[in-house]
């Protein structure tokens, strides 16, 4: 696709300090996280999903097969800290779309696991991001430049 800068749109070329890449990409980034995801958030609690990262953490727990996986491991693949991740699993357990189980060893470590209920609900919920990450990046980006920038973000994973 060519370049279609929105109207108004700064160009950069005019910034001194170099160093500024690096906000402008972390601004953008969560601009667009923003709007996405408030989208995302609204067609999903219409469907009774309390927050968009269910999803994530159901695909999580779904990838590690019938025997679960320990929360620690959960909160190093979703960047997501340790009491805000325990708060979203307890609710997705009250709900019957997650199972938990003591594990073995010291400390108070527990293993998920996933429910029938909970694959059907994800389920229903991809359909819902699919569109509308289409919806925004598919008229904006071909897919080779969509694969090009996905290559870079990837790269800054820690």
């Amino acid at each position: 696709m060519a370049d279609q800068t929105r109207p108004g749109a700064v160009l950069f070329e005019s910034d001194t300090d170099p160093e500024i890449a690096y906000s402008r990409l972390w601004i953008n980034l969560l601009r667009i996280q923003r709007s996405t995801m408030a989208r995302i958030a609204r067609e999903l609690r219409d469907q009774g999903i309390g927050d968009p990262i269910w999803h994530e953490i159901l695909i999580q727990i779904d990838r590690a097969g019938d025997s679960g996986i320990v929360m620690a491991d959960l909160e190093r693949r979703l960047y997501c800290p340790q009491y805000a991740l325990s708060r979203h699993v307890a609710r997705l357990e009250d709900l019957g779309l997650i199972r938990s189980a003591a594990t073995l060893g010291p400390g108070r470590s527990k293993r998920v696991m996933m429910t029938a209920a909970g694959r059907d609900k994800n389920a229903a919920m991809w359909p819902v991001y699919a569109r509308i990450i289409r919806e925004e990046f598919a008229t904006r980006l071909s897919t080779e430049e969509a694969y090009h920038i996905v290559r870079y973000l990837i790269r800054l994973y820690p």
